[in-house]
């Protein structure tokens, strides 16, 4: 598995890191198999977040005693001071682990949240607190939807965040302003050594009426080729690395896929992004 650095941290992050929703809802016996399958593939990042459905539980028992293996992210979605600090001790004790190494602010989608999180009594203020205390190193933001990268753009004029996770894939780059943005938030990010974790990678587009056949939010693609592929444009921007799918049945694929990685020229990538057309976008 190859490996980058991860901004001004100075971890060497796999390409792949173990995204924690794909543990949204399996059991112990099912999580411990695809943790195996991680540690096999040499991944030594991953992702997690209290609203992962049963993730911190579940990861619990393999931090507890291979917490050294691992640079741990976590996040909130809280919104407040007060709800922001009692999250993160909360994720401490179901993670079993004492620090995280990197804390996000979770789900920024609009200026109005980046407004609740960075005021006076907001968010950023717990965060900037347990960072005192030794509860963490670095403090990243995240977030989904067309306006995230402008609003990130934002964020990191108004505080000096380490990380950024936000999506990137071959159809949201057919638009043009999404493309922009996204484009000159890495500019900055490089600029400024921060570190880029990229999610939706394999996103197909929405569900729409068709029935949910994995626990992704969105419908992903499934076979070696498309997945490869999407791997490939995704690792092929100047990004740190990707959180792998939210299901644990696309989690072998999707890390087989980041083993194998070959970069994309630019007229590869872009005939990627003609065929858009074909897909329905996952944000309006």
């Amino acid at each position: 598995m190859k490996t980058r650095r991860f901004g001004r941290t100075e971890h060497t992050s796999t390409v792949a890191i173990f995204g924690g929703a794909a543990f949204w809802e399996v059991t112990q016996a099912e999580a411990d198999a695809k943790m195996e399958q991680v540690i096999a593939a040499g991944v030594n990042h991953i992702d997690v977040a209290p609203s992962y459905g049963t993730a911190e539980e579940r990861l619990g028992p393999w931090l507890a005693r291979e917490r050294d293996r691992f640079f741990l992210g976590c996040k909130t979605m809280e919104r407040t001071k007060a709800g922001a600090a009692d999250e993160l001790r909360r994720s401490l004790e179901r993670l079993r682990v004492d620090s995280f190494d990197l804390y996000q602010i979770h789900a920024i989608t609009t200026r109005d949240e980046l407004d609740q999180v960075t005021r006076p009594g907001g968010a950023l203020e717990a965060i900037l607190d347990a960072r005192a205390e030794g509860l963490m190193r670095f403090i990243g933001i995240t977030g989904h939807g067309l306006d995230v990268p402008s609003i990130f753009l934002e964020a990191l004029r108004r505080f000096d965040f380490d990380s950024v996770l936000f999506p990137i894939n071959f159809v949201l780059y057919a638009d043009p302003a999404y493309r922009r943005d996204a484009e000159e938030l890495l500019r900055q990010c490089r600029a400024h050594d921060v570190g880029t974790m990229i999610i939706k990678t394999v996103a197909r587009g929405p569900w729409g009426d068709r029935p949910k056949t994995y626990t992704t939010w969105y419908e992903p693609f499934d076979d070696p080729d498309h997945v490869q592929q999407s791997v490939n444009f995704a690792l092929s921007q100047d990004v740190t690395g990707l959180c792998t799918a939210g299901d644990v049945t696309i989690l072998p694929l999707f890390l087989e896929a980041c083993e194998r990685f070959a970069r994309m020229s630019t007229d590869e990538q872009e005939a990627l992004i003609a065929t858009a057309t074909e897909y329905e976008a996952l944000f309006t």
